[in-house]
C-alpha cells in the first residue's frame, strides 16, 4: 500500500536543512498533544492497579470502563446508550483505521466521503479500504462547513465528519447534524463523527451526533456512529482510550472482527480510563486553560476563539515560507496547512495547537505575531 507521508514527517524533511535561531528557546505548536499534567486521581488509580498486569484484558472492555463510558454519555451529553450501543477502544486513531476496513470490505467498489482538510488517517483507512474518495472541502467560502451533494452521497458507503473539526475549529450546529442523520438514512450509507474534541468547548457545550440522531426521530441510531477519546479532555493521550458508539447493530459485527485485531487495553489503563471517563469536574478545569490560551490569541494575533478545539487555523500568505521562516527567525514549529489537505485546501493556513500553560504559549504566539508583522500580514 502507498501510503501519504504524514504531515509531521513532512514538516521534518521541510526544515532538515533549516538553522532555527538559537537565541530562541526551541518551541513547538504541531502536534495535538496537551502539555499538562495528567490529574493526580487518574494517575492514583493506574497505579492501584499495576498489579493486574498478569492478566490478560477482554476484547470487549472491562465492565467498569463500560460503566465510566456510559456514565460519561450520560452526564455529559444526556444520553443513556445500552452495553451493545458501545465499544471501548485502544484510543480512536485504531478505530478510524479498522472500522473502514471492516465496514467496506465485502463492497466491490468502496466509495468514502470525509471533510479536506483532515485528520490523514481517514485517507490511511480509505487506501487500506480499497476506497474511493470524494472530498466536502473546507475553506473560507463555505464558514469551514461540509457542503452536501447528494448525487454524490447516494453513492457513499462510508461518511466521516468531525466536528469539532481539526484543523480548521469549525463546528456544526445540531441542525446541520440532523441533516446529517436524515440523509444517513435517505441514501443508506453509515455516518461516522470524529467527535474528539467535543468537550473542549469554549462557552456552550457541542451536541454529539448522537443527540442529533435522537431529535432526527432516529433513537436506535441507525446508521450513525460517533467516536471519542480520552486524550484531550483529560490531558492524558497515553492512556490510549477510546469507544465507538451508536448503531448496535454494526457494531455486534465490529465487535466480532475486532477480537481478531487484539487492540485491547491493559487492566491497570482501562481502571484509570474507567475513572476519568465518570468524571466531569477536571475537564472543566481544561477548559479553563484552553479559554485564556484563546485569550491571549485574541490579544496578540486579534483572532476570536473558536467554539472548541484547541486549534487555530490561522491565515497566512504562503504557508510554506512562513512555516521555514518562523522556524529560522524565531525557533518555532507549525504544521502548514497544504500538509493537511488535498487539491488544493489548506494552503494559505498554518495550524497552531494551543498545548502549553499560558506562559509558553504567549511567547510562542508573540513570536508568530512578530513574523506576521515583518510580513505585513493582516487578519
Amino acid at each position: 500500500m502507498n501510503f501519504e507521508t504524514y504531515p509531521f514527517e513532512k514538516l521534518n524533511r521541510l526544515l532538515e536543512n533549516v538553522i532555527p535561531n538559537g537565541d530562541y528557546s526551541p518551541l513547538s505548536l504541531t502536534i495535538g498533544e496537551p502539555q499538562f499534567e495528567t490529574p493526580q486521581f487518574i494517575l492514583d488509580a493506574l497505579n492501584a492497579h499495576a498489579p493486574l498486569l498478569n492478566k490478560y484484558p477482554k476484547t470487549a472492555g472491562e465492565s467498569v470502563l463500560r460503566e465510566g463510558m456510559l456514565t460519561y454519555l450520560k452526564d455529559r451529553f444526556g444520553l443513556v446508550l445500552e452495553n451493545a450501543q458501545i465499544i471501548p477502544t485502544f484510543g480512536t486513531r485504531e478505530v478510524l483505521f479498522n472500522f473502514p476496513q471492516f465496514l467496506l470490505h465485502d463492497v466491490e467498489e468502496p466509495l468514502m466521503v470525509f471533510p479536506n482538510p483532515f485528520y490523514q488517517i481517514y485517507e490511511g483507512a480509505a487506501k487500506a479500504s480499497r476506497a474511493n474518495v470524494i472530498y466536502l472541502n473546507l475553506n473560507e467560502s463555505n464558514g469551514f462547513q461540509p457542503e452536501v451533494d447528494e448525487s454524490v452521497l447516494a453513492e457513499a458507503n462510508l461518511v466521516i465528519l468531525n466536528s469539532p473539526n481539526n484543523p480548521t475549529s469549525s463546528v456544526m450546529g445540531l441542525e446541520e447534524m440532523k441533516r446529517w442523520v436524515k440523509l444517513a438514512l435517505k441514501h443508506e450509507f453509515v455516518l461516522l463523527n470524529d467527535e474528539c474534541y467535543a468537550d473542549l468547548y469554549l462557552d456552550e457545550p457541542v451536541p454529539s451526533m448522537l443527540n442529533a440522531s435522537i431529535e432526527a426521530g432516529n433513537e436506535n441510531f441507525k446508521n450513525i456512529l460517533v467516536i471519542n477519546s480520552i486524550s484531550k479532555r483529560s490531558s492524558a493521550p497515553g492512556l490510549r482510550s477510546g469507544f465507538i458508539a451508536g448503531d448496535a447493530e454494526i457494531l455486534k459485527a465490529y465487535m466480532v472482527y475486532r477480537t481478531y485485531v487484539g487492540c485491547a487495553s491493559s487492566l491497570p489503563l482501562q481502571e484509570a480510563a474507567a475513572v476519568a471517563w465518570a468524571d466531569q469536574k477536571h475537564v472543566d478545569g481544561f477548559r479553563e486553560k484552553y479559554r485564556k490560551n484563546f485569550e491571549i490569541a485574541k490579544e496578540i494575533l486579534g483572532i476570536e476563539a473558536p467554539e472548541a478545539t484547541f486549534y487555530i487555523w490561522l491565515k497566512v500568505e504562503d504557508e510554506i515560507a512562513f512555516t521555514v521562516r518562523l522556524y529560522e527567525a524565531y525557533n518555532l514549529k507549525v504544521i502548514p496547512g497544504s500538509f493537511l489537505g488535498r487539491e488544493g485546501e489548506g494552503k494559505g493556513y498554518v495550524r497552531l495547537a494551543l498545548v502549553y500553560e499560558a506562559d509558553k504559549t504567549r511567547e510562542a504566539l508573540q513570536r508568530v505575531a512578530s513574523l506576521r508583522e515583518k510580513l505585513g500580514i493582516r487578519n
